[in-house]
């Protein structure tokens, strides 16, 4: 399989970012981790195993990128609104640094998908309401689409707003809902097992986000597996095994 490796200057950060590339030629995928994962991760979980025969037949060509949630969203010593604040430089770093490397490596080959799970669902899914031109479709698997609750202190600004779906979803109208309806396809997945209501309450957020998206007409579609299916990675290989071949 082909892969390439880079590191990229991450703006305020205290460590460059690092891509690795899987494949040929196809659909870029851009995949982000779960909570303060890095790059590798998808690798050394097994996800790339459950995916290879889509990569090695030129379909997609993954794009794993670093987190920085060490830094925004896990950082507890943080009050939401810098850890917010945070997540938008990690916001400029992939629409800036990292989209630039990844058309220069795939001219022609159309826009990313992106994807991701648990936390890196979120991004997925934050990425693609707040850059749809960049990011027209999402495949996110058992992700949490409310910051506030992940053990969030301290008085909200416009940086939390703009980063929390499930609050300014509500907000969408006009011409941009409109574009919006137009270009965005997202597929939120999530199971009914263990630790998908409790701790992670990815079940409950994943069902109000979908509503709040269908409420407004924007193409968000709903996958819920069984009682068995639980938050945990041997369920989202299989569920991403199941699901990419779609968007390629």
């Amino acid at each position: 399989m082909d892969t390439a490796r880079v590191e990229l200057t991450a703006h305020g950060f205290d460590r460059p970012g690092t891509v690795l590339r899987y494949g040929h030629w196809g659909r870029p995928v851009l995949v982000f981790p779960c909570e303060a994962g890095r790059a590798w991760d998808f690798a050394d979980r097994g996800m790339l195993d459950a995916v290879a025969p889509l990569v090695d037949a030129g379909r997609v060509k993954l794009y794993c990128v670093d987190s920085f949630d060490e830094a925004t969203w896990s950082n507890r010593s943080l009050p939401l609104e810098d850890r917010a604040r945070g997540h938008l430089a990690y916001e400029q770093w992939i629409t800036g640094t990292v989209m630039d490397w990844i058309r220069a490596d795939s001219p022609g080959a159309g826009d990313p998908v992106t994807t991701g799970v648990s936390m890196g669902a979120f991004h997925a899914v934050q990425f693609a309401l707040r850059r749809a031109d960049l990011f027209p479709q999402a495949l996110a698997l058992s992700g949490s689409y409310d910051p506030s609750l992940w053990h969030a202190w301290g008085e909200a600004g416009d940086a939390a707003y703009a980063t929390n779906p499930s609050w300014y979803v509500p907000g969408f109208g006009g011409g941009h809902l409109d574009w919006l309806r137009s270009r965005l396809d997202l597929l939120l997945v999530v199971g009914r097992g263990p630790f998908e209501t409790e701790p992670t309450k990815a079940l409950p957020s994943t069902r109000h986000l979908a509503g709040l998206l269908q409420d407004k007409g924007i193409r968000a579609e709903l996958d819920e597996w069984g009682d068995d299916a639980a938050h945990d990675w041997p369920w989202w290989r299989q569920q991403l095994a199941h699901h990419l071949p779609r968007f390629c």
